[in-house]
C-alpha cells in the first residue's frame, strides 16, 4: 500500500519539529540505528536565502538531523549545486546555522559510481556517497521548473549526479523531455530514498526553479516513502493531471508503482498555481527544424540592462550554446538543447524562458483557426 502523509505546517519549529518526527516514525520501520549511515539529500540548487523559496528550508533539514540523531546515527548532509560553493549554499541557506551544535557531517558529493540502469542509459555515474547509503532521506523543495514544470521527489535526486556530469546528462537527454523524464526515474530506481519529506510551506511558481520563480506561501508539508505517490500526490494538490508531470508518467509506465495511493490528512486543493510556461522543444518536418528551434520555440533570454556578466550562465551551460561580448550574453539559439540550466544558475533571476515574437504570432494564428472550428 502507496502512503502519502499530508499536513498544514509552517516553518514555526516548536509545531513543525513534532510533525516531521511523527513522518520519519511513519515510514521509518527501525531502518535507522545506531550504525546506520544515513544521508540526507536536501535541494541545495545554488545559494539563496530561505525567504526566495529555492532550497529545502533549514527548519525542516534541522528536526530531520535531530531525529536521526536521536535514533543513535550520525547523519550527513549532502548535494551537488549546480553553482556556487557548497560552503556559501551552506551558509546562504541558513542550514549550517540552523545544524549549529548538532552531531552532522557536511559534505558535498565529489566521487562518483557507476551503475548499470538499463536500456536507453545504461551506465549512469552517481554519487558514491548516496549509493552505499543504508538510508537515504530525500528532502526536495515544491517548486516549478522551465523544462519538466515541477521540481518534487523524483527531481530532487537528480542533484546525487555530481558537478559537471549533470549538465553532461542535459546535453544527451534534456532536448527531448520524456527522456530525460526517464533518465530522472531511472536514478530514482537506482538509489531508492528510504523516506521523502517534501516542504511545501513556502514554495515556488511561476519561471522556476531559480531566482526567475515567485514565492509563495503555501503551508504545506508531505511524506512517502515512495518519491512517485508523493509527486502525483503534489500533482492533484495543483488541479493538475499527474501525468502532466513526465516523471509521474514514466514511472506508472515503467511499473515503479501501480498501487493506489493512500492519502493520510487533509490535501488541500490548491488554486490559481501559477505553472511554468512550456511550449514545444521541436515540432514538424526534421528538415525545418533549426529554423523552429531558432524562431519559433521557447527559449532563454536575457536582460541585458540588468546581467551582471558574472559567467554563471555560460560556464555552466552543457551545449556551449551561451557567450558574451563584455557588454551582454548572447545565445547560439542552433546549439540550444532549451535545459534551461542558464535560468537554474543565474544568481541574478535575469533569465527567463520566452516565446519569441514569431511563435507568439503563429500561436495567435492557431488558435484563432480553432476557435472558427
Amino acid at each position: 500500500m502507496l502512503r502519502v502523509i499530508v499536513r498544514s505546517a509552517d516553518y514555526h519549529y516548536e509545531t513543525l519539529r513534532p510533525q516531521i518526527f511523527e513522518m520519519m516514525e511513519a515510514f521509518d520501520g527501525g531502518l535507522i540505528k545506531g550504525l546506520s549511515k544515513v544521508l540526507i539529500k536536501p535541494n541545495l540548487l545554488a545559494p539563496a536565502i530561505p525567504d526566495r523559496a529555492m532550497l529545502t528550508h533549514p527548519m525542516i533539514v534541522r528536526a530531520v538531523a535531530e531525529y536521526v540523531i536521536a535514533r543513535g546515527a550520525r547523519p550527513q548532509i549532502s548535494d551537488s549545486p549546480a553553482t556556487g560553493f557548497f560552503d556559501k549554499v551552506l551558509k546562504d541557506s541558513g542550514i549550517r546555522n540552523a545544524l549549529n551544535g548538532l552531531d552532522v557531517e557536511f559534505k558535498e558529493f565529489k566521487t562518483s559510481l557507476t551503475v548499470d540502469v538499463g536500456e536507453p542509459f545504461n551506465k549512469l555515474e552517481i554519487a558514491e556517497d548516496a549509493l552505499r547509503a543504508d538510508v537515504l532521506i530525500n528532502l526536495p523543495k515544491l517548486k516549478t521548473h522551465s523544462q519538466m514544470l515541477l521540481t518534487l521527489g523524483i527531481k530532487n535526486l537528480f542533484g546525487c549526479v555530481v558537478g559537471f556530469r549533470k549538465p553532461q546528462w542535459h546535453l544527451r537527454a534534456g532536448v527531448d523531455r520524456h527522456k530525460f523524464a526517464q533518465l530522472l526515474v531511472r536514478i530514482h530506481e537506482a538509489l531508492r530514498p528510504a523516506i521523502t519529506i517534501l516542504d511545501g510551506i513556502l514554495v515556488m511558481e511561476g519561471q522556476g526553479p531559480g531566482r526567475g520563480g515567485t514565492p509563495r506561501q503555501m503551508g504545506v508539508l508531505m511524506a512517502s516513502d515512495n518519491a512517485a505517490a508523493l509527486d502525483e500526490t503534489v500533482c492533484r494538490m495543483l488541479g493538475i493531471d499527474p501525468e502532466a508531470l513526465l516523471t509521474n508518467k514514466v514511472a506508472r509506465d515503467s511499473c515503479n508503482f501501480d498501487e493506489q495511493i493512500h492519502v493520510y490528512g487533509e490535501l488541500p486543493r490548491i488554486e490559481n498555481f501559477k505553472f511554468p510556461e512550456i511550449t514545444p522543444l521541436v515540432f514538424g518536418p526534421k528538415s525545418i527544424h533549426g529554423f523552429l528551434r531558432k524562431y519559433l520555440v521557447q527559449r532563454p533570454v536575457v536582460n541585458s540592462s540588468l546581467c551582471k556578466l558574472c559567467g554563471d550562465c555560460w560556464r555552466y551551460c552543457p551545449a556551449e550554446a551561451i557567450s558574451n561580448n563584455r557588454q551582454s550574453v548572447t545565445f547560439d539559439y542552433d546549439k540550444c538543447i532549451r535545459c534551461y540550466c542558464c535560468l537554474e544558475v543565474c544568481p541574478h533571476g535575469v533569465l527567463k524562458a520566452e516565446e519569441p515574437l514569431p511563435g507568439k504570432i503563429l500561436n495567435k494564428l492557431i488558435l484563432k483557426d480553432r476557435c472558427f472550428k
